[in-house]
């Protein structure tokens, strides 16, 4: 990416309403940092937060570099087979959250998904999953931490290294500061600081290319073609050229295996869940965040497929088949923003877009002091010391996370389209442990050594798959070969734990209450709603229908 093409022309009045925002989110910093008197108030706020302020966290911990600049990059390419990630690979599991998974992971009262193996697995398998996971943290971390640096590159010219560590520490202060509070309150602001950047930015796109019907004109005539005015069969997306196995890709590849193990084992977003009051704000966390996530790709997506018709550079980049030129897919909101919006809310759009890269960051370290404080260093390193050395712990930790962040960013900066990359990550760490985590959950049988093995050979599948994709053994466009490697990793974990359960013990039964669905009493799973939580509109079950009926319809209307 040149900086001189993507130089953005900001004023006075843009830089004060980016000083006013960074004002704010050290002030929550500051103010969080008076609840923090524990290691549980630092790392999950002390389990006293309402569904909605969490709710909000958990759709916000989502908008970072992954949601906003790669699904922009991705409408840009792709165009709306993009809406996928939505409506087929997030709102689904988030119900699914809600309505099994959170009740084991709240009613066991575990401070991570880590320790929830744990119990249910043993160390082994435990071990495994805090390793993979603080090293997935750090490489996301590296993501949005990359894309921050880029946004300050191009705002003030300086020179990308000392933007990523400027940027860097902006989320460092914040996060050691307060802890999960400070994130999940600055998450809340933040999400309404994305919208209000967007969504400006979505209408004023709109307005340029004579709608929603001269926009879908540009884009028959573009390189891609009428194709990517339809959601399915995305062949383009999935790198499958028949429409059977390209839609069989995106439910099972995308919508079950990747979805499934990201919303419902990442502990970057089962932690929102888990800071909630009580059981019921707990299972309510992820459906109230399932209704903006919902909507949010007409703020995201439809500004990258704008750009890829209207901004000069972009429509040849594309023309080019994505090679060549001064820009990637990654600039198209970027180059959007260039090209349309006055100043002032140049300005806010600017800090929507920092304040998404510092949710998602911060998000990921949050995560990642907790499971490593918890999960690595009091279970294997140091014991039974008093609480607050554990809280230091946590503060150091976090230092260290981010300072990791700042070289894993170099990562990032060799892929045009950081989907690409992250999806690689998520079926190298998500999609096993999701095998894992179901098998065991609705298996009693399973036993511990089944979970480690299980794990291990999931993910080395999943590389396996990586590495004949990158030396073109297997050839797959777009982000086919992360399916593909995700549906692999998925069942050789399965049938690899069979079969390891067939020829090991299994833990006594009464040692899994809590953990194994067909052993745990109904009453430890149910919501006990009173006072105020029971009111009809805060039932989770209908929530979660009406939100079923909602990506339903939408999947029809975008067909």
């Amino acid at each position: 990416m040149d900086s001189d093409v993507l130089r953005l022309d900001a004023s006075a009045i843009d830089y004060v309403i980016l000083a006013s925002y960074f004002a704010v989110v050290l002030g929550i910093g500051v103010l969080a940092r008076r609840q923090v008197s524990s290691s549980i108030d630092f790392f999950l706020s002390g389990r006293s937060l309402p569904a909605w302020v969490t709710g909000l966290a958990f759709v916000s911990a989502n908008l970072g570099a992954i949601e906003i600049m790669g699904m922009s990059a991705n409408g840009a390419q792709y165009g709306l087979p993009t809406m996928h990630y939505f409506w087929i690979g997030a709102v689904p599991a988030m119900l699914f959250l809600a309505v099994v998974m959170m009740p084991f992971y709240y009613g066991s009262k575990v401070r991570s998904v880590p320790e929830f193996m744990l119990r249910r697995f043993g160390p082994a398998a435990h071990l495994v999953n805090a390793l993979s996971f603080a090293l997935a943290q750090v490489l996301i971390a590296g993501v949005n931490l990359y894309l921050l640096g880029t946004i300050v590159n191009v705002l003030l010219g300086w020179p990308l290294w000392v933007s990523l560590i400027a940027a860097a520490a902006i989320v460092l202060v914040y996060t050691t500061l307060g802890g999960l509070s400070a994130a999940i309150y600055n998450e809340v602001l933040q999400f309404f600081v994305i919208v209000a950047a967007l969504l400006p930015l979505t209408l004023a796109g709109l307005h340029k290319v004579g709608g929603w019907e001269g926009l879908k004109d540009k884009i028959s005539a573009s390189p891609g073609g009428a194709e990517q005015l339809s959601a399915w069969p995305g062949n383009e997306l999935s790198g499958f050229n028949n429409d059977f196995l390209s839609v069989f890709g995106i439910i099972f590849g995308l919508g079950f295996v990747l979805s499934f193990g990201y919303w419902t084992t990442n502990f970057v977003e089962v932690q929102r869940a888990m800071a909630s009051k009580s059981m019921s704000a707990a299972r309510r966390t992820p459906v109230i965040g399932a209704f903006p996530k919902l909507f949010i790709p007409f703020i995201v997506v439809i500004p990258g497929m704008i750009a890829a018709v209207s901004v000069q550079e972009m429509v040849q980049y594309k023309a080019n088949g994505g090679t060549g030129g001064d820009v990637t897919y990654n600039d198209a909101l970027l180059l959007l923003m260039r090209d349309l919006l006055p100043n002032g809310l140049l300005g806010l759009a600017i800090t929507g877009l920092l304040a998404s890269f510092m949710a998602g960051m911060a998000a990921n370290i949050s995560a990642f002091n907790t499971v490593f404080s918890y999960d690595i260093w009091q279970t294997y390193v140091v014991k039974d010391r008093p609480d607050e050395y554990y809280l230091k712990v946590g503060r150091v930790i976090t230092i260290v996370a981010t300072i990791a962040a700042i070289f894993t960013a170099v990562i990032a900066s060799g892929y045009s389209n950081l989907m690409d990359y992250l999806q690689q990550l998520f079926s190298f760490f998500n999609a096993p442990l999701f095998a894992t985590f179901i098998l065991g959950m609705f298996w009693k049988r399973m036993t511990a050594t089944a979970g480690w093995v299980g794990l291990v050979v999931g993910t080395s599948s999943a590389i396996f798959i990586f590495i004949l994709s990158e030396t073109d053994v297997i050839s797959l466009q777009g982000q086919g070969a992360s399916f593909l490697a995700a549906g692999v990793a998925f069942v050789a974990d399965i049938v690899i734990s069979v079969l390891v359960t067939m020829v090991t013990k299994p833990k006594p039964e009464s040692e899994l209450r809590g953990l194994v669905y067909s052993l745990t009493p109904k009453a430890d799973l149910s919501e006990n709603r009173t006072g105020d939580e029971a009111v009809w509109y805060r039932s989770t079950p209908m929530l979660v229908g009406v939100a079923g009926v909602l990506v339903v319809a939408l999947n029809i209307i975008f067909f």
